[in-house]
């Protein structure tokens, strides 16, 4: 049985803007879509003040509506609706494995206004052990273009896991590739203090141009029918992908799997590219 494309709902805007990228995506895979709504209060014992029956049905209502919505507008795709009696972050993180990935809005109804992110969309990215794609409603319409996929790469440490969820998005969607390697100058001491060595530059920008290309190459092989753009730029990967993400309709970042220690397990690219890409970011927990 093929595994569900899952999606986090509440009654939020991005919420919906969310379950639509999911629905479109759930298409792309030929997958069925599930819609998640953890809230702890469900499933607890009435008290004076609210009726647990009432918060179920009031859940339950919200899902179908959505579910409802996404059926209409996307005629034959499997959707089901489930609630999940946790806090959202525990709640979704363990539900996340169930699926192919979860995507989720970039905030919810708990955040307040000028947020651009929520702490439960960066929570579940940080932990879950599935592919995480965080949606932001009301992008601008972008001007016809070739689908793009961009994709993070550190040179030094190229990961599998990262370059084929991108290459196997840009797959699906009929898309090119952009591989993203932003590197920064290092700095020498001289009179005036730390300095870029700019004389340098062009050695060092050869030398991560050679990188890039290693790293691809057998990408290039596995993919024959996929364009692929090898982008290498000074300032460092988070500005690098922010930058090639005002042209990506997906924007894929790593992060590292940790079993020790609490709280985010991004990175500073990951939580940099979260907070200020302009398409929908993919988190791919990697070893």
């Amino acid at each position: 049985m093929t595994r569900p494309v899952l999606a986090a709902v509440d009654a939020s805007v991005r919420s919906r803007a969310a379950a639509h990228w999911a629905a479109q995506e759930a298409g792309r895979r030929e997958a069925p879509l599930r819609l998640l709504h953890a809230w702890p209060y469900l499933g607890r014992k009435a008290n004076d003040l609210v009726k647990a029956d009432d918060l179920e049905s009031g859940a339950q209502a919200m899902l179908g509506d959505v579910a409802e919505e996404l059926r209409a507008a996307y005629p034959g795709l499997e959707v089901t609706g489930e609630l999940v009696p946790d806090a959202a972050i525990d709640g979704l993180t363990a539900a996340a494995g169930q699926g192919q990935l979860l995507v989720i809005g970039t905030r919810g109804l708990g955040g307040f206004r000028g947020l651009l992110v929520g702490s439960v969309s960066l929570g579940v990215a940080g932990r879950s052990a599935a592919p995480v794609v965080l949606v932001r409603e009301g992008r601008p319409e972008q001007p016809s273009h070739e689908p793009e996929v961009a994709v993070g790469l550190d040179a030094l440490e190229p990961n599998d896991a990262v370059l084929e969820f991108a290459f196997e998005q840009a797959r699906l969607r009929g898309a090119r590739v952009r591989v993203v390697h932003g590197w920064e100058l290092p700095p020498t001491y001289g009179y005036a203090g730390w300095i870029p060595i700019e004389t340098e530059q062009q050695e060092l920008g050869a030398l991560a141009v050679g990188m890039v290309a290693e790293a691809v190459a057998p990408w290039r092989e596995k993919y024959p029918r996929t364009l692929v753009l090898e982008d290498v730029r000074t300032g460092g990967g988070a500005a690098a992908l922010v930058e090639a993400s005002e042209q990506a309709d997906l924007v894929v970042v790593g992060r590292r799997r940790r079993t020790l220690g609490l709280g985010s397990r991004l990175g500073s690219v990951a939580h940099a590219v979260i907070h200020h890409a302009q398409a929908p970011v993919a988190v791919v927990p990697h070893d």
